[in-house]
């Protein structure tokens, strides 16, 4: 599974068992409009992910399970309450054959990363153990043994990714790469 692409950086390895979906999970379906609505609190967020296709997601999930899914993953609202309440839910990162774009960068914004896999869907069957390389963007179906590339995502997002979200990004860094004066 390792991939010499990006030595530089110390890997972040996740584990965690699927979760596997279809084609067109919006986000009403990831998070219905009425609990969106109710809360700003992550965590309350949480108890309703994936609600639209399962109530008990929540509580069947584990910290760091992965969600795996076919074609245009997350299409809909542009509010981050989506990525949000599968992040806060335990979610440690979604795989699809294709993603909205808004849920893409919102994803990444918050740190939950996203990997996009053309092919995936069928290569991996509910509760199949998975691991991910976040830092080349590498996926390993451990009951199958195969290994699977994610289209790559430019460096600052990778890096993103690997800090936890765009803010503590800035906290790091105190700066952004496509900013060329850096005094505010």
């Amino acid at each position: 599974m390792h991939d010499q692409r990006h030595q530089g950086i110390n890997p972040v390895n996740l584990k965690g068992k699927a979760w596997v979906f279809g084609d067109d999970i919006n986000t009403d379906i990831i998070i219905p409009f009425r609990f969106k609505s109710r809360t700003n609190d992550p965590y309350e967020m949480a108890k309703y992910a994936m609600y639209g296709l399962d109530p008990d997601f929540h509580k069947t999930i584990s910290k760091g399970d992965i969600v795996v899914a076919g074609r245009n993953f997350g299409g809909g609202s542009s509010r981050e309450q989506a990525p949000v309440a599968l992040k806060y839910a335990g979610i440690s990162a979604v795989i699809a054959e294709s993603f909205a774009r808004i849920f893409y960068r919102n994803a990444f914004t918050i740190g939950l990363p996203i990997l996009e896999i053309p092919q995936i869907k069928g290569k991996v069957n509910p509760h199949d153990e998975i691991k991910i390389d976040i830092t080349n963007f590498v996926v390993e179906n451990v009951r199958t043994n195969e290994t699977f590339y994610a289209r790559q995502v430019p460096e600052f997002m990778r890096q993103m990714l690997l800090e936890g979200g765009l803010v503590e990004y800035y906290k790091k860094y105190k700066h952004f790469p496509w900013i060329q004066n850096h005094n505010f």
